[in-house]
């Protein structure tokens, strides 16, 4: 009889591993978008939404 290796915990850490590199990609791709809104903002700070009390 032939005994098989327990996969479980190679199982978990493919998952993590997909988890994070899931997470990366998405905060990536997110930085771009606000990427412009933050030139914008930088260039004139009276074109922001979140306007600072004097």
């Amino acid at each position: 009889m032939t005994e098989e290796k327990d996969l479980f915990w190679v199982y978990i850490g493919g998952l993590v591993l997909a988890v994070v590199v899931t997470l990366f990609i998405v905060k990536g791709s997110e930085h771009g978008k606000y990427a412009t809104a933050a030139k914008a903002i930088a260039e004139d700070s009276s074109n922001s939404a979140y306007k600072h009390a004097p």
